[in-house]
C-alpha cells in the first residue's frame, strides 16, 4: 500500500500537523518539529506531545509514515569545529524531539563540504555526527536525504550515501530518502531511464536502507543541479514517470510525501497520484 501525504505546518504547535495532513486526505505526512530557521527553539509541552500522539491516532497515521525534517541550518559534515559542533548539538535536540514525540525517523541533508575540505572528509563527518546522534537516543532512525548537488553539498551521488551508511555503527537506525526532483536534477534520469536509476540505487545503496521519499516534480533540467521544486505534472518529469513510480511495489509500506510548491493542490495531487495505482 502506498502512504502519501505533504509537508505539513506545524506553525503554532505540532499538534496541528496531524489535522492539515487529514484535511487534504493524506494517510501519510512531514513537518518540522521546531522553526528550522532557529538554532534553538523552546521545548514541546507535555501537553503538544500528548495531543499530536492523539491526533494521528485519530486520523490512523502510523509513527513510521511521517517523516519530520531538521532544520536547514544543520550541517553536520561542517569543516570547521564550531560549526560542527553547533551542528552536531542541534541535531541532537532534533533526534530527542522524534523521541518524544513517539516518532521513528527524522529526515535530514546530509552536510555541505565548503569547498574547505574534500567530499570523502566531509561524508566522514557526516557520518561521526550520525553515530554521536545514535548513541545518544533510541528508536529513532537517521534518514539521509539526496541532494541536488547544488553548491557544494554532498550526497547528491547514490555511492555518497553508501559511503555514510557504511560508517555507521548501528545499520538498524540509518536509511535513505530520495527525493525525486533532487535525483533529477542532481544528474538521475528517473524520466528516460528509470530502471537503469533504480538499478543503480539498489546496488550501490540498497532498497533494504530506503525509509522515505520526497515526491516532486522539477522546475530545473536533468543534470542542472539545482534544486527548485514543481507541483505534480507541471514541471519537467514527466507525469508517466509518476504513474510508473506509484505502480512500483519497491516503494509501499513508506511514507511518500509532496514537498511541491502549491499547497493549494495537495489534496488534489494526492487524489491524482492514488489513481495512478
Amino acid at each position: 500500500m502506498k502512504y502519501i501525504g505533504a509537508h505539513v505546518s506545524a506553525a503554532g504547535g505540532v499538534e496541528g500537523a496531524p489535522l492539515q495532513a487529514q484535511a487534504i486526505g493524506a494517510n501519510a505526512f512531514a513537518l518540522f518539529t521546531k522553526n528550522q530557521r532557529q538554532w534553538v527553539s523552546k521545548p514541546l509541552t507535555a501537553e503538544s506531545i500528548a495531543l499530536f500522539k492523539a491526533r494521528c491516532l485519530e486520523a490512523g497515521i502510523r509513527p513510521e509514515h511521517i517523516l519530520p525534517h531538521d532544520s536547514y541550518l544543520i550541517n553536520l559534515g561542517h569543516p570547521e569545529e564550531e560549526g560542527l559542533t553547533k551542528s552536531r548539538t542541534a541535531f541532537l535536540d532534533e533526534m530527542r524531539r522524534c523521541e518524544q514525540l513517539g516518532l521513528k525517523l527524522l529526515n535530514f541533508h546530509p552536510g555541505s563540504h565548503l569547498q574547505k575540505i574534500s567530499v570523502e572528509a566531509c561524508l566522514e563527518r557526516v557520518a561521526e555526527s550520525i553515530n554521536l546522534a545514535l548513541a545518544q537516543t533510541q528508536g529513532v532512525t537517521a534518514v539521509i536525504e539526496n541532494t541536488a548537488g547544488q553548491g557544494s553539498n554532498v550526497g547528491h551521488e547514490f555511492w555518497q550515501l553508501r559511503y555514510i551508511i557504511d560508517r555507521v555503527e548501528d545499520k538498524s537506525r540509518v536509511g535513505v530518502c530520495i527525493d525525486t526532483c533532487h535525483t533529477f536534477t542532481s544528474g538521475y534520469d528517473l524520466v528516460g531511464a528509470y530502471d537503469r536509476v533504480f538499478d543503480e540505487f539498489g546496488e550501490k545503496v540498497g532498497f533494504e536502507y530506503l525509509r522515505g521519499i520526497h515526491l516532486n516534480d522539477s522546475k530545473k533540467a536533468l543534470a542542472s543541479r539545482v534544486d527548485r521544486h514543481d507541483s505534480i505534472g507541471k514541471g519537467l518529469m514527466d507525469i508517466a514517470f509518476f504513474e510508473r513510480f506509484m505502480q512500483d511495489t519497491r516503494f509501499d509500506e513508506i511514507p511518500i510525501i509532496l514537498e511541491t510548491p502549491d499547497e493549494t493542490l495537495w489534496a488534489e495531487e494526492i487524489k491524482l497520484l492514488r489513481s495512478f495505482v
